[in-house]
């Protein structure tokens, strides 16, 4: 996958803060490298921070890492969905609720990490499947339309985002 600028047109405004954080990046290599530096930085958190939450109402610290997976995961969906030319509009995803039923508090930080990696290599080998015809596709959800590559690009910077917010409002101490 070589560094393509992305058109005007190809996502969402709500998705620029995601995008430019990145876009100036080869997608492989961005979403590749973010695999090694996120889990070192995962590593790092204290674990008597995981409860965290910088402010009423906001989620923890494993509530974000959770986030950050199951986002991931829906946007490769509608990634895979529309390089496959799927002509049906894709549902929205409601992050409140997935952050409620993620049963995160249950979990093993250390097993979230490892989720975290299985997901970003899938991730990783389903775009290096994508021809340069299919990353330029654009599908729709019920909300907004957004090409494949897009969508690879968001990908990389929501992780980017919530990493700086987690160092910036969770971490600052």
């Amino acid at each position: 996958m070589e560094t393509k600028k992305l058109t005007p047109g190809s996502y969402p405004s709500h998705f620029s803060e995601y995008i430019e954080l990145v876009e100036n990046e080869d997608l492989n290599s961005i979403l590749t490298s973010q695999i090694e530096t996120s889990k070192q930085f995962f590593d790092s958190i204290p674990e008597e921070k995981m409860d965290y939450r910088y402010a009423e109402g906001k989620w923890n610290i494993k509530e974000v890492l959770q986030h950050i997976i199951d986002t991931e995961r829906v946007f490769a969906y509608r990634a895979l969905a529309f390089a496959r030319q799927d002509p049906n509009a894709l549902p929205g995803m409601d992050e409140n609720s997935y952050a409620k039923n993620s049963n995160v508090g249950s979990r093993k930080w250390k097993d979230m990490i490892d989720e975290f990696e299985a997901v970003r290599r899938s991730t990783i080998h389903l775009y290096q499947s994508f021809s340069e015809p299919q990353l330029e596709l654009k599908g729709r959800t019920v909300s907004h339309e957004i090409t494949v590559r897009a969508l690879g690009y968001t990908i990389a910077g929501h992780l980017a985002h919530h990493i700086h917010i987690l160092k910036e409002r969770y971490l600052k101490d």
